[in-house]
């Protein structure tokens, strides 16, 4: 568990983590049309790890012998679905062992309609990576993927609670301030990295999102569509790591992103 640990979190105790499960659920494409140009840019580029979908590992697995790959273990809905599915869990832990994962990534929706079913996937995943050595990072968004119950407090509650259930670290979303997201880590005894969201606001407000979060006691991010969807993702993923670990201002990351180099 701790060497596999080590491998997605620096000597810094920060991470880069580059998401690109999307498809299992949503379009990605054209972006993702060759998944394997994007590991490709991530491996050169300062990302410390992937999270990616069970398919996309079993189809690329030679490109993961120089990068980290945390599986998404969960699913069950689409974007053409009804909107109404539960995600929960789809593959196993022993699963990602055998395909030569080095993490599991699921959802948990505490508050949601289905929220018993939701947290008790959580807790058998995080029980199985114990079993298998396997560290487990708990999604967790209160009540579903509605933004509007996404409140400093609420989001709070939901990271409290996915370390409750034994979760190795957490993905949520930045509360917005720095006060608000220092409570959250705070209160939190689990390493709590943000997210990157739908992909639509700018570079420089993701940026300060992540330097934000960062000097509030945060450990990292997990983004994918920011990047992959970017015109230069090579630069994004340069001026991202520059701010996680090497400390760099929003501008100084600003000028590596805009110089493209």
């Amino acid at each position: 568990m701790k060497n596999r640990l080590n491998k997605i979190f620096k000597n810094d105790g920060k991470t880069f983590i580059l998401a690109m499960d999307h498809g299992s659920g949503l379009n990605v494409l054209p972006e993702l049309a060759e998944p394997e140009k994007i590991i490709d840019i991530a491996i050169h580029n300062g990302v410390d790890a992937i999270i990616c979908t069970y398919g996309i590992y079993k189809r690329f697995s030679k490109y993961f012998e120089n990068i980290p790959a945390i599986i998404r273990a969960d699913g069950g809905s689409s974007a053409i679905g009804k909107g109404n599915s539960k995600t929960l869990g789809v593959i196993d832990v022993e699963d990602v062992v055998k395909l030569g994962g080095d993490g599991v990534v699921c959802m948990c929706f505490p508050g949601a309609d289905y929220e018993q079913e939701s947290i008790e996937s959580l807790q058998h995943f995080v029980t199985d990576g114990d079993k298998w050595g396997i560290p487990i990072c708990a999604e967790v968004l209160p009540k579903g993927w509605d933004n509007s119950n996404w409140t400093p407090d609420n989001l709070t509650f939901v990271s409290r609670v996915g370390a409750e259930m034994g979760a190795d670290y957490i993905k949520t979303q930045y509360t917005g301030d720095k006060e608000s997201f220092a409570k959250l880590t705070s209160s939190v005894f689990a390493p709590v990295i943000i997210l990157g969201g739908p992909g639509n606001g700018t570079p420089e407000a993701l940026l300060t999102s992540i330097k934000e979060s960062l000097e509030s006691g945060g450990a990292g991010v997990a983004i994918g569509r920011s990047i992959w969807k970017h015109s230069n993702p090579a630069a994004y993923c340069r001026a991202i790591a520059s701010i996680i670990h090497d400390n760099a201002t929003v501008e100084e990351a600003m000028e590596i992103l805009n110089n493209g180099k």
